[in-house]
């Protein structure tokens, strides 16, 4: 089926969100390096909210210049604890050593989305959500990952808040949606008053 709203991105807890809101989308991941492209951005010492937003536009842009009369949805999440940053895990043994640099301490998950058409961002937030995560010894992360499996690699705080990641945390404050990587609320307010898009059907003419 035609659509003319895409999804810059194969983030299936993205796509899960924007199809339990009742949207009509196609799914298309931007080509882009984002490692090479948010390398000037750290060595220029910017922070983890911006990069975020940099890259969420960059893949978004890069869609919409393969769609044109199409608006696309980029969005991207990076993490900071203190003076670190962090990044997806390559593998198990990295994904080991995040979650102990993590343990007892609160870290910031910076989600940032956007939208662009015909080469133009059109709209851009970025909402921000501090989560605490409780002690943790060598054996329960060991346990905790053998539990999830592959799933730690998947998300860059190396757990999922709506699976048995949750037990990680004592203490959460924000929102939901930002946590998994998508500030939901704000991007459908958008889409209804700017597109008329409501529930899945376009409103305007």
């Amino acid at each position: 089926m035609q659509t003319s709203l895409i999804l810059a991105s194969k983030s299936r807890a993205r796509s899960q969100l924007l199809e339990n809101a009742g949207l009509s989308f196609s799914c298309e991941a931007a080509d882009i390096d984002e490692r090479a492209a948010e390398k000037p951005l750290l060595e220029a010492g910017a922070p983890p909210e911006d990069i975020a937003s940099i890259l969420a536009q960059a893949k978004a842009m890069d869609v919409s210049a393969r769609n044109p009369g199409k608006l696309v949805i980029g969005a991207d999440q990076t993490l900071g604890s203190g003076d670190q940053r962090f990044n997806k895990p390559e593998d198990d043994a990295q994904a080991r050593r995040q979650l102990l640099a993590l343990a007892g301490k609160s870290h910031n998950l910076h989600s940032a989305v956007c939208c662009a058409k015909d080469g133009e961002i059109l709209w851009e937030i970025v909402s921000t959500a501090t989560l605490t995560m409780r002690s943790l010894t060598p054996e329960e992360v060991g346990q905790y990952m053998a539990q999830v499996g592959d799933a730690v690699r998947s998300s860059v705080g190396c757990y999922q808040l709506e699976g048995i990641g949750v037990q990680l945390f004592e203490k959460i404050e924000g929102d939901y949606f930002t946590i998994l990587g998508l500030p939901l609320l704000p991007l459908l307010g958008y889409l209804r008053a700017e597109h008329g898009l409501l529930f899945g059907t376009a409103t305007e003419t």
